[in-house]
């Protein structure tokens, strides 16, 4: 089964889509593009101050600032007027949050959650977060993307904001997007009346674009395998903004194979990262791509935090989904795919413009055959790290910005880059200093720290998989009984 797409005669594989995205094609929907984090927040606090039932709201970070403290505002408003109101951050997002941020909410009936908070019965709910950026009001309108509440992303008054993408949804895929935040609202516990929940049916037709929810669980691996399947049948051109893009090697490849296969693939990176490490990491990868044809662009506002992909002006992704092991594999997201064709142009167009303020990345040795009138390029020096920056004319220069933790991601991929330099298996090139560099350093602490203080490491490391070992067995234990008691009640009910 699939979709003759009129302009590139691409044969679209919905059946394929329907597959990788564990989702249904949602037809007659309304998409709106918002890339301005002003506008987009005052999208949503329009919203939510029309809610009459229910505001679920769901945001991996809610930060105690103006931008925050006018959502808790808006929210607390509207449970105080008997809307119930459901409020689901993630822990380690709000980290930086104080606890008396969070208390006007409870006071007003609203409901709050944190996932994944630190327990001693899970050691590894640390490694998967809930990544999620989504607000659904009534069940008639949602909104998902990139966006985080946080200063960061209005701006202030020495720094302009950060770049991101999200969309605002009317139609039935509205009921599709409640019936996420149901879903995970009842994995940490909480429950939802009946009334409140969403028709499975969803809602009367808004407009035109057909709709896949992606919706991300750790190791379901979704937006993965949609990301391979386009690069398969991308027959012009795969466009994608990331900002912590450190690929698996076989998405990797798919873009690699799809680049030389003719067909304009382009990457969208931050120029300087807020967490410097995984600007590192992702360089690293650079040159396997750039050596098989794909396009690499660096962002040089503060940052960009959208996460994005447009393949042949029929189809796109945006959501909250970076291309990289955590976020592909460990955490809980939530990514739109749509199909129509209004849509992927505007994405196109919003790529091109930030192209406006990127430079190009090429191999010293191609930048003599690279066509100089080509997007990205304008004057040329070489980076520290040996690529040639070809700069746009007009392009903004770098501006330094704050950190962020590190993630499982990372941790891959330094193991991959150490093990293979370590085995012979690459060349290490200039852009591996700072990742083996730091390595090497993180292993010459261990071993002092293991010479002059023995006992503390030993304790330590006897702590750790006594807990891990402890938390495995009784696990393993509880899942046994429940085994036993379905099988008891099975065999009652066949009895």
């Amino acid at each position: 089964m699939g979709r003759a797409s009129e302009a590139s005669g691409l044969l679209f594989p919905e059946q394929a889509m329907g597959r990788a995205t564990a989702s249904a094609r949602i037809d007659g929907n309304q998409m709106l593009l918002q890339f301005e984090g002003p506008s987009t927040f005052d999208a949503w606090l329009d919203a939510i101050s029309k809610a009459e039932r229910f505001v679920h709201f769901e945001n991996y970070i809610l930060r105690n600032d103006e931008l925050g403290r006018r959502f808790r505002d808006a929210l607390v408003e509207r449970a105080r007027a008997g809307v119930r109101v459901r409020l689901l951050y993630d822990w380690m997002g709000c980290w930086a949050t104080p606890r008396r941020f969070w208390r006007p909410f409870r006071e007003a009936g609203v409901e709050v959650r944190a996932f994944n908070p630190p327990s001693l019965r899970d050691p590894f709910g640390l490694l998967q977060r809930d990544h999620r950026k989504l607000v659904v009001v009534d069940g008639d309108v949602a909104f998902l993307g990139g966006f985080c509440v946080g200063e960061a992303w209005v701006g202030t008054r020495n720094q302009p904001p950060w770049r991101d993408t999200g969309v605002e949804i009317r139609g039935p895929a509205v009921a599709a997007a409640t019936q996420t935040f149901e879903r995970i609202w009842a994995e940490i516990g909480g429950k939802i009346p009946e009334s409140e929940r969403a028709d499975p049916a969803g809602g009367a037709p808004a407009g035109n674009a057909s709709v896949w929810l992606i919706e991300g669980l750790p190791w379901r691996s979704r937006v993965y395998r949609v990301t391979q399947l386009m690069a398969s049948v991308a027959q012009s051109r795969i466009w994608i903004t990331d900002p912590y893009f450190v690929a698996p090697r076989p998405v990797a490849e798919g873009l690699m194979a799809a680049a030389r296969d003719g067909v304009d693939v382009r990457l969208l990176v931050p120029a300087h990262n807020n967490w410097p490490w995984v600007g590192s990491l992702s360089r690293g990868g650079y040159r396997n791509l750039l050596h098989a044809g794909v396009r690499i662009f660096e962002w040089q506002g503060p940052m960009i935090h959208a996460k994005t992909s447009v393949v042949d002006g029929h189809w796109c992704r945006i959501g909250s989904t970076n291309l990289n092991v955590a976020s592909l594999l460990g955490n809980w997201e939530l990514d739109v795919g749509v199909f129509d064709r209004e849509l992927a142009r505007q994405v196109e167009g919003l790529f091109m413009a930030d192209l406006a303020s990127a430079v190009e990345i090429v191999l010293p040795r191609r930048a003599a055959s690279r066509d100089p009138e080509a997007p990205g390029l304008g004057t040329a020096s070489l980076d520290q790290e040996g690529f040639l920056l070809a700069r746009r004319k007009g392009g903004r220069r770098p501006v330094p910005v704050s950190g962020q933790s590190l993630t499982l991601a990372d941790l891959v991929r330094a193991g991959s880059a150490l093990g293979d330099a370590i085995a012979g298996h690459r060349v290490v090139g200039r852009e591996d200093r700072t990742l083996l560099g730091t390595a090497a350093a993180a292993l010459l602490l261990l071993a002092i720290v293991s010479f002059f203080f023995p006992r503390l490491v030993g304790w330590s490391l006897a702590f750790v998989a006594g807990w891990v070992g402890l938390v495995l067995a009784v696990r393993g234990l509880v899942q046994a009984w429940q085994a036993r008691r379905r099988e008891s009640d099975e065999g009652e009910e066949v009895s």
